[in-house]
């Protein structure tokens, strides 16, 4: 699924954030505030909520992946509780003195740990045994779900529209330059 890209760029810009906290480098909190927005909107309302509706039970019916689903399904909501926190932590209101700055390290740094096996194996287990459970005309019928339900709640841009706040957020930290994750 193409949510994860999103997913992965957030992911990116967290670990910008994390590095400028832990440097006492400029202050952040407007990109990471604008990050967990897109991490609770797209990700966790939009994304998660279909999987949860949608992929999680379609396997559980199957009688496939019960396990994993369990934990991802903890995962997701793991994954909200410190949306919350990092939301709180980055508002307009919130101030960053030392220990604010640890607690937002250390809330980034457990949900950036968590994701990066959680989208790994939904895109190398889940989603793959889905395609084996769904014959294929319900899959098709699946993805159109998704992608009315994306323009639904995203508008025209849908997709596109949230790539381009990601790309504004990762030009705001100097981290939208694709070469310069290059090894020299």
């Amino acid at each position: 699924m193409r949510e994860h890209g999103v997913l992965k760029r957030v992911l990116l810009i967290y670990r910008e954030g994390i590095r400028r906290l832990q440097s006492d480098d400029q202050n952040p909190a407007q990109a990471l505030n604008a990050g967990a927005g897109i991490i609770r909107n797209f990700i966790e309302d939009y994304h998660e909520h279909l999987e949860e509706q949608y992929v999680f039970p379609a396997l559980e019916q199957a009688n496939k992946l019960r396990d994993i689903t369990s934990v991802l399904r903890t995962q997701h909501q793991r994954g909200r509780a410190v949306t919350d926190r990092v939301l709180a932590a980055t508002g307009a209101t919130a101030a960053l003195d030392q220990p604010a700055r640890q607690a937002l390290t250390r809330d980034m740094s457990d949900f950036v740990r968590m994701y990066e096996p959680h989208e790994a194996w939904e895109d190398t287990v889940v989603f793959p045994a889905l395609r084996d459970v769904l014959p294929a005309q319900k899959f098709r019928e699946l993805a159109e779900t998704f992608e009315d339900e994306e323009h639904r709640r995203f508008g025209p841009a849908g997709f596109e529209g949230v790539v381009g706040k990601v790309a504004d957020i990762e030009k705001s930290l100097g981290i939208y330059d694709l070469s310069q994750f290059t090894p020299s």
